[in-house]
């Protein structure tokens, strides 16, 4: 799988307290994604189901914290959040699609949350 040149990372760093992963990308793009977003827009089975219809809403995450990163190939991360999911791979391609539709997807899943009578803590 090749890796368009400005899909590919230059740097990814956890901040100290585990709550942001910063990703930058060598066509300049940048972005700050916070351990709550990572994990309710995880691409595992479990969170995105088989079809967009399966597509669950996982509350209660405010406060969650990414443990650890683990490289998958050259072309994605698998992340390690405190309350034990890690079972989805993070493609380069998929955090770029998540910095750039942060706002749609982030209002998206309050919408969710709220029409399922559900909270972020």
């Amino acid at each position: 799988m090749e890796v368009q040149n400005d899909l590919w990372p230059s740097e990814v760093r956890l901040s100290p307290d585990k709550r942001t992963l910063k990703i930058e990308f060598e066509g300049g793009a940048s972005f700050d994604l916070s351990a709550e977003y990572l994990r309710v827009e995880s691409p595992s089975a479990e969170v995105q189901g088989h079809s967009p219809a399966e597509k669950k809403t996982i509350a209660g995450k405010r406060n969650i914290r990414i443990m650890a990163l683990e490289p998958v190939g050259n072309y994605a991360l698998k992340l390690r959040f405190d309350d034990g999911h890690d079972t989805g791979i993070f493609t380069w391609r998929y955090f770029f699609d998540l910095g750039q539709q942060f706002q749609t997807k982030w209002n998206d899943y309050l919408d969710r949350l709220n029409a399922a009578g559900l909270q972020r803590d």
